[in-house]
């Protein structure tokens, strides 16, 4: 199944984070946040402005994002996967190199 987002909405895949400490205990999935990094999967048109004209949104599909820490609250399962929706607004960065 195929998912497109509407206006400045952005799917995000969350990468999955280190579940080990720097001194190499292994952290259970219960003492974990969920991570606020992802992959961008789809992105929809654009924010529509007061004059009518569209404004494209600033990310790309397969760009790194990092997003708000409360962020995300909008998740879905496609495919066995869950996908997180975000407004344009809740991203904060795009990791670059």
């Amino acid at each position: 199944m195929k998912i497109r987002p509407l206006h400045d909405r952005v799917v995000v895949r969350r990468q999955e984070e280190e579940q080990k400490t720097a001194g190499g205990i292994l952290l259970p999935g219960s003492a974990q946040e969920k991570p606020n990094r992802g992959e961008v999967i789809a992105v929809g048109s654009g924010r529509i402005l007061d004059s009518g004209e569209t404004r494209a949104v600033d990310v790309k599909i397969g760009d790194v994002v990092v997003f708000g820490k409360y962020a995300g609250s909008d998740t879905i399962e496609v495919d066995g996967e869950e996908l997180v929706i975000l407004s344009e607004s809740d991203i904060k960065a795009v990791v670059e190199g």
